[in-house]
């Protein structure tokens, strides 16, 4: 049998094969047919395509020498960051490609990342796998994309970034339309006639890429030192045998930066004043700083030596860059790290504001905290060096700069900045917090993983620490690539709640059910919540287990619970799936024989319960967006009988009024009737459609996404028993919220006949509070809170022995109150809502007590 490879060797061993037959793996016909040739870098050994005739060197600004573009670009035409990708997707479109308009940075469709990392990251998993059909067989699209390995770079080498906008040129066709000499040809035409480079200034190099079993051939191009872009040829998988075949689908995947284009148009300093030119001017002029040109000049060829991820000892690497340039290496660092400095806060800002309005928000939790750590970095920065610049503002001029290409940073920068602010506010209460520590932890030797637990737990910064440690003579080492551990760190994926009670679900059964090859069970649960009768036949049955041929007994999935019936008299006590079965559970085992008919009824009472917290889910959901703004996004929810629950991703707990807003609205959209459309879409036509916040509740698998719209109100790919109107969720009654984890605020509800019997139950709760409390109903919570005022004050004094008068103990406040008394009452007593009798009896009971004085 084959060896099964990773990927890492899958790449080593295929470009070996690629080397050894390049005519069958390489789009060698167009690169002679341009005038390009073959050569073998005599440095790195690296395989190589020149129209130079005695080229001995590929590309690889460590090879060739360093960029040589700086001042001196052999590019005809000068183009900026809008104008490069306005000729790209027009020339491109000639060619036959579909200009796609960029997918959000958060990856709310893949179920494997947080953020999207790559333009070909746009359509994985289901479009490069086949199962779903892409927006277009030939496409370009400008995607933003976040990265977070390379933090400490930014700024340092003048070419890496968090954030960036990878061009994508890509193909998703069967084997027979595959072509890649036209692709080779297509983006030759890009460097040729777009940016007006002369063959002899464009190098090709030989290489080969593999990821998730899949691999195939790539050609990367290179201009005087710098890649300018890569075209990876996907056609083969590797099978779990290890044995090799051709994928069904062939896909090409061209990446191409595009900040590197008007850098390298322009030949100035760093790609920064290039990509951002506004931004920096303004960024110049509020810090009184002004690069000094001669300097940079010197030094970006260099630049690339100061990568933190390749070099093992950054300062030697500083002075060997400051030899080359015969200057001395503290001069050095005054010249660069300033303008350095500016450029981080300038980039990190422009991620923020991407990645913000894509419905991210900086928090402690997962894959956010890369937004949290560049923030807060970008704030040190600016503290560090005195400047009086603010995020909000950088903001702004970042999406005036860009709004011709992408206007929904326009239209979101409100939201963006108020949580700009919020994050800053947050990030001064912790310094305040951690001033004091400061001086204690410079006394100690702390280690690498001790600094890093330090910034998470307390955001205190290593530079932060070391400067206080230079005060008292002693040296703390921080890794020059300190925030990409931070990074590192933070890096698995989010687990959403609903994910975690399936597979706690999952866990509880423990049982897979062995049954033979059987069709898909035919799911009737989908159109009519309302279907609570149905006949069926029995295809299986395993000691408690049956399936059936179809079946509207929901199984649990979604934060939704199971329905619970009867199947001809069997009690049915669960129901989940299996692959693509949907698996009954009785209470014991059934008299049913495969192949026989069978009547089933479903508990109609739970059945409608459950279908109007889902639907209500869905307006709280719409509700709370409309209120807090467009931030807001599920991260879990939980639908039970008598509650339910949604998780939001907000950066604050919800004010007492906030809360009654969005009880507010969503009893609007209630009372508005609106009739929910429910139907089944194809994934790429819901996308194009409603856009990819259709994914609330998490990614969704298949070509196929069921689609629950409450038309002008909100839209989700959502599998549950969902009502037919907005009307018959009768009431929704927010019970409480509480903040659940940094950026995750859950809101507890009730809808529908659970409403109704939790406000019996709390106008029962309030109007025994009252008559203990001798004051009418909406005077409870603050009755309630003189209450505890004066029982701690009661308690203090009897154990010290005192007598209280008569005075200490009278009541007198009888102010009215509005909202959720339930909740406020219980906030005066500092207990739960279940609890607010309970403690107002024993309150009153010890006051009595204590009136009486020590024994």
């Amino acid at each position: 049998m084959p060896k099964v490879m990773t990927d890492k060797e899958l790449k080593a061993w295929f470009k070996k094969e690629c080397e050894s037959e390049p005519e069958k793996h390489y789009p060698v016909k167009a690169l002679k047919e341009l005038g390009f040739k073959r050569g073998q870098c005599e440095k790195c050994k690296t395989f190589f395509w020149s129209a130079v005739a005695d080229q001995l060197v590929c590309g690889d600004p460590t090879c060739s020498g360093g960029f040589r573009f700086i001042g001196k670009s052999p590019a005809k035409y000068k183009l900026d960051y809008i104008q490069a990708w306005r000729k790209f997707a027009a020339l491109l479109k000639e060619l036959g490609y579909t200009e796609v308009k960029r997918y959000p940075c958060v990856a709310r469709w893949n179920p494997t990342t947080d953020f999207t990392i790559a333009s070909i990251a746009a359509f994985q998993p289901y479009v490069v796998s086949g199962e779903v059909a892409p927006p277009a067989k030939h496409l370009v699209i400008p995607q933003f994309c976040l990265r977070f390995s390379d933090i400490d770079n930014v700024g340092i080498t003048g070419a890496h970034y968090t954030g960036f906008i990878m061009w994508g040129q890509a193909a998703f066709v069967p084997p027979e339309e595959y072509d890649i000499n036209k692709y080779l040809k297509d983006i030759y035409a890009w460097l040729s006639e777009g940016l007006g480079l002369p063959k002899e200034e464009i190098t090709w190099h030989e290489d080969a890429w593999a990821g998730g079993g899949n691999y195939g051939p790539s050609v990367e191009f290179y201009s005087r030192g710098l890649e300018l872009g890569n075209q990876v040829y996907m056609q083969y998988e590797q099978l779990p045998n290890g044995e090799k075949r051709e994928l069904r689908i062939k896909v090409l995947d061209m990446g191409e930066g595009s900040e590197r284009i008007p850098w390298f148009t322009h030949g100035t300093n760093t790609s920064f004043d290039a990509t951002f030119p506004t931004v920096m001017q303004k960024l110049y002029k509020a810090t009184k700083l002004k690069p000094d040109y001669d300097v940079w000049m010197k030094y970006l060829p260099y630049a690339a030596y100061l990568n933190v991820d390749e070099v093992e000892d950054i300062d030697a690497a500083w002075k060997d860059v400051a030899k080359k340039i015969d200057i001395d290496v503290n001069e050095l660092k005054k010249k660069i790290l300033p303008i350095a400095a500016l450029y981080s806060i300038a980039e990190h800002t422009r991620t923020l504001l991407f990645a913000i309005t894509d419905g991210a928000l900086p928090s402690n939790v997962g894959g956010m905290y890369n937004l949290r750590v560049i923030l807060r970095r970008a704030l040190s920065l600016i503290e560090q060096h005195g400047w009086k610049l603010t995020l909000p503002q950088i903001a702004q001029w970042h999406a005036e700069y860009l709004g011709e290409l992408f206007p929904e940073l326009k239209e979101h920068l409100g939201s963006v900045q108020k949580i700009l602010n919020v994050e800053e506010e947050k990030y001064a209460t912790t310094k305040q917090k951690t001033r004091q520590l400061l001086t204690r932890l410079a006394a100690k030797k702390l280690n690498t993983e001790e600094l890093i637990e330090l910034y998470d737990s307390h955001g205190i910064e290593p530079e932060l620490i070391a400067q206080e440690a230079k005060k008292l003579g002693k040296h703390i080492e921080v890794p020059k690539n300190f925030y990409a551990l931070v990074a590192e760190r933070h890096e698995k994926k989010e687990v959403t709640e609903e994910e975690e009670e399936e597979m706690a679900a999952a866990t509880r059964k423990a049982v897979r059910v062995d049954f033979p090859p059987l069709p898909d069970t035919k799911a009737l649960y989908f159109n009519d919540y309302r279907i609570t009768s149905f006949d069926g036949k029995v295809l299986a049955v395993k000691d408690n287990y049956v399936v059936l041929d179809q079946t509207a007994f929901y199984p649990t999935s979604g934060g939704q619970l199971h329905d619970l019936g009867k199947l001809d008299g069997a009690k049915i006590i669960d129901v989940f799936k299996q692959g693509n079965l949907i698996i009954h559970k009785t209470d014991k085992p059934p008299a049913l024989k495969p192949g026989q008919e069978i009547h089933a009824d479903i508990d109609a009472e739970r059945r409608i319960q459950l279908a109007q917290h889902h639907t209500s889910t869905h307006i709280v959901n719409a509700a709370a967006k409309k209120v807090l703004g467009r931030h807001i996004n599920q991260a879990g929810a939980k639908k039970d009988m008598d509650k339910a629950t949604i998780d939001i991703t907000h950066y604050a707990p919800l004010a007492e009024k906030e809360l009654e807003k969005i009880e507010k609205e969503a009893n609007k959209i209630v009372k508005a009737s609106i009739k929910t459309n429910l139907r089944f879409m194809p994934r790429n036509e819901a996308e194009l459609q409603f856009g990819h916040e259709i994914y609330q509740g998490g990614a969704v698998p298949g070509k196929q996404v069921r689609i629950v719209e409450i038309p002008n109100i909100d839209v989700e790919a959502c599998g549950g028993t969902h009502l037919l109107n907005t009307n018959e969720a009768g009431t929704i009654k927010i019970i409480k919220s509480s903040k659940i984890k940094d950026g995750i605020v859950r809101i507890t509800f009730a809808a529908g006949r659970a409403a109704k019997k939790l406000e019996e139950q709390q106008r029962g709760v309030m109007d025994e509070a009252a008559k203990l409390l001798n004051v009418k109903a909406d005077q409870v919570p603050a009755r309630a809170g003189e209450l505890f005022t004066i029982w701690k004050k009661a308690r203090k004094a009897a154990k010290k022995g005192k007598t209280l008068t008569p005075a200490d103990l009278k009541f007198a406040v009888k102010k009215s109150s509005k909202g959720n008394l339930i909740e406020q009452t219980a906030e005066s007593l500092q207990t739960q809502p279940e609890h607010i009798l309970t403690v107002i009896k024993r309150f009153l009971t010890e006051l009595e007590k204590w009136k009486k004085g020590p024994k």
